[in-house]
């Protein structure tokens, strides 16, 4: 089995709690170094967490012959450049949601990567899940009828406005953060993109969105709605209906590692409910892009993320113009 060495470019909590862990779970990783912007917080974090190197700058750790991958969860505006960065530099990378702060940029990322012979992929953990892809199969294979309507929810509270997701200059936003989750479930539920959008928002002082609710009109009888937003205590769902029953999918994002489930209704008696083990999502997302190296065909490519980011985008544009449809 080839084993590889994996880089983390930053000490971002979600990297401490999630992915970390999950790649020192993978008989296929192995974690072996960190950088930091400060060399002190790398070596903290390192010893904290096990792993041998430490770098002072982000740089020094793509100039490590030894590093085969890098997991990037950086604020949003510095995916591109230290994506790029690490392609040029012969790292695969994994680079946390969403991708860039422009579907331009995921294209410039994307010809990097290619240029590069490496591979390049989003960090959407939930859709690794056997749950999501069950849910998909059920729906594709027309179990629910006819697609009529998809609703998706992610929220939580954040009161700290001197969080970066407040500061529009680094990508900020609840779209940004937690909408995307809901825009890209609705898509990869519909299996196609939207032919237009709109959008309305609360914003915050900083000029980010700090809450979203929006529509997504597919065509052909199927819309989409969703909110996201900074202003609500923690709330995920995702329910998909069609003319003979509808699937709701609870704690749709971030299940945890318990027992989850599927619940299909048809309106006559009780739910069927399908149960999925426990898994690490990380852990799965993790695996499913070690064994793509040797392919070079990730699970989902960067044309995806610069779809996804195409909506995101639409949303953003329409809830500025107060609602008015933005075709995508």
């Amino acid at each position: 089995m080839t084993k590889f060495n994996w880089g983390i470019l930053s000490t971002a909590n979600i990297g401490q709690r999630a992915m970390i862990p999950a790649l020192k779970a993978s008989e296929m990783a192995e974690v072996s170094a960190v950088a930091s912007r400060d060399l002190a917080k790398a070596r903290r974090f390192a010893d904290e967490l096990e792993i041998e190197k430490a770098y002072g700058s982000y740089q020094e750790l793509l100039d490590d012959d030894q590093v085969d991958a890098v997991y990037i969860p950086l604020p949003n505006h510095l995916h591109k450049e230290w994506s790029i960065k690490a392609a040029e530099a012969g790292k695969h990378v994994l680079c946390e949601k969403p991708l860039a702060l422009t579907a331009e940029e995921c294209q410039e990322m994307k010809a990097a990567a290619y240029a590069n012979g490496v591979l390049l992929m989003e960090s959407f953990m939930y859709r690794h899940h056997p749950r999501i892809l069950a849910a998909r199969e059920m729906v594709r294979n027309g179990k629910i009828g006819e697609l009529k309507v998809i609703d998706a929810s992610f929220t939580f509270r954040l009161d700290d406005k001197n969080d970066i997701r407040y500061q529009p200059e680094m990508g900020g936003g609840a779209v940004m953060d937690v909408g995307c989750y809901c825009i890209n479930i609705i898509r990869l539920m519909a299996g196609r993109e939207p032919k237009a959008v709109q959008a309305r928002a609360e914003w915050a002082s900083s000029g980010v969105d700090a809450q979203l609710v929006g529509i997504l009109d597919f065509g052909d009888g199927l819309i989409a709605h969703f909110d996201c937003g900074f202003t609500m205590q923690s709330r995920q769902h995702c329910i998909i209906a069609g003319t003979d029953s509808y699937l709701s999918l609870p704690w749709t994002f971030t299940p945890g590692v318990e027992e989850t489930l599927v619940e299909e209704q048809n309106g006559h008696g009780y739910p069927v409910k399908y149960r999925f083990d426990g898994v690490d999502e990380y852990l799965l997302i993790a695996e499913d892009f070690m064994r793509s190296i040797p392919t070079g065909n990730p699970p989902y490519d960067v044309s995806d993320a610069a779809a996804n980011m195409r909506v995101i985008l639409a949303c953003l544009q329409s809830a500025q113009q107060k609602g008015s449809s933005v075709e995508t």
